[in-house]
């Protein structure tokens, strides 16, 4: 029965893994779309945030059934309990990624991001990605001092999102209230995907050290 349980952890473990990579690839996807105007891009940032749904509950179900059949304590239902608020995070994390794709595909053939502000959205899709593909290297191999590592690289993704307020709020800004509303949504996705990231390094944290610390509001 051992035997079986561990199985069954390993398969959740991977499922996360996979959903982390996908979330991922949206972000990676829309932020250049959101960039380049590419609406190709933007279509299938959406059509794979889509599908996290579909495989966010899935994986909550496997997990579900586990625990009801093992009845799990200590570390190990801490782990299922973990997986089922992780996959709540990756789920959310695909769907703003799939927002700043909907901004892009909103506004083709036109920009969303004006010029003054390209090179802002450039470092913050890069660092979302960056910090995405870490958080699926951690899935894969929880470590306490690479999540506190990934927890300390949000900060200039927060650095970039309160300068983007900044500098919509300046009297120097006169772009119109299209570029207005969309730079500022689109920040705010980033922002947020970010702090999903480090949400979950807290969680794969808790598991080693068993104290819980909830980042995300």
């Amino acid at each position: 029965m051992r035997e079986v349980f561990q199985k069954e952890l390993h398969e959740v473990q991977q499922r996360l893994q996979e959903m982390a990579g996908d979330a991922t690839r949206i972000m990676d996807s829309a932020s250049k779309a959101f960039i380049r105007s590419d609406v190709t891009l933007a279509d299938q940032a959406l059509a794979s945030a889509d599908l996290m749904a579909s495989k966010a509950l899935a994986l909550d179900e496997l997990v579900i059934r586990i625990m009801a059949r093992q009845s799990p304590v200590a570390r190990d239902l801490r782990i299922l309990v973990s997986a089922l608020r992780i996959s709540a995070s990756l789920e959310r994390m695909a769907a703003l990624a799939g927002h700043i794709a909907q901004i892009a595909r909103f506004r083709f053939p036109g920009s969303a991001v004006p010029e003054s502000l390209r090179a802002t959205f450039v470092e913050m899709g890069a660092l979302d990605v960056e910090l995405g593909r870490k958080v699926e290297l951690l899935l894969k191999d929880p470590n306490v001092d690479f999540a506190k590592l990934i927890q300390a690289e949000d900060q200039r993704v927060d650095e970039l999102h309160r300068s983007v307020f900044d500098t919509v709020l300046s009297d120097d800004w006169k772009e119109n209230a299209v570029f207005t509303v969309d730079v500022t949504l689109a920040s705010r996705y980033h922002e947020r995907f970010a702090d999903h990231v480090v949400d979950i390094s807290s969680k794969l944290s808790y598991l080693s050290t068993g104290e819980w610390n909830d980042t995300i509001s």
